[in-house]
């Protein structure tokens, strides 16, 4: 996704479209989310894990009606409009990405949620893809602060796709319908993240994420 102004520029006026943009949406949500929304309040710690493609919906619905979420986003351009948005809805956002900060995000992240209690997300298979191939930073995240992994998916009736991006953006329309479904949340192994470990998990978080997607 190319983003073609300076996002801290107008990123007041930016975050108000958008919210109002997603409060135009209907969204169906099922029950599952509100209970990891309570738990996490009560002091259980989760990573929320995502398609870069399905961003626009489920972290819009998040940024308006939910509270606790710390992005982590990159660092590029395009990373810094993601958490200009996060930041002018009043969320928190660390910087990074697996080419570039990723270590130093990922301590900033492990201090917010131990700090604030806060819910990392993550677009798992950002920033450049490829599509539907995560990355480790959810799963290390998730293992040293002793965090679920929550697998999250959207379905937006009417959406434009940007074909020609690498993740196949879609940019749900303003007044449209979209469904979240949600996976039940769980923990990553406890034996040390080498590559073989960690191929595993990568396997485990796409099947579950997969496996969410609408029939």
């Amino acid at each position: 996704m190319n983003i073609p102004i300076e996002p801290v520029r107008f990123a007041p006026a930016i975050a108000v479209l958008f919210k109002a943009w997603i409060r135009t949406m209907r969204f169906t949500v099922p029950d599952s989310l509100g209970d990891i929304l309570r738990r996490n309040r009560d002091g259980e710690r989760f990573v929320i894990a995502l398609w870069h493609d399905e961003l626009f919906p489920i972290a819009g619905y998040g940024c308006v009606y939910a509270t606790g979420l710390m992005g982590v986003v990159s660092a590029s351009r395009d990373g810094q409009f993601v958490a200009s948005i996060m930041e002018g809805l009043g969320q928190t956002t660390v910087r990074g990405s697996s080419s570039h900060g990723g270590v130093r995000a990922l301590l900033e992240a492990r201090r917010v949620m131990e700090r604030e209690n806060r819910m990392a997300v993550f677009a798992v298979d950002g920033p450049v893809g490829p599509r539907h191939a995560p990355k480790n930073g959810a799963i290390f995240l998730a293992q040293h602060v002793g965090a679920r992994i929550v697998p999250i998916r959207a379905n937006s009736a009417r959406k434009k796709v940007f074909a020609n991006a690498w993740d196949r953006f879609q940019l749900p329309w303003p007044c449209s319908r979209s469904e979240l479904f949600v996976g039940e949340p769980y923990a990553v192994s406890p034996e040390k993240l080498d590559e073989a470990v960690l191929a595993e998990e990568r396997r485990r978080l796409k099947d579950k994420l997969d496996a969410l997607a609408p029939a």
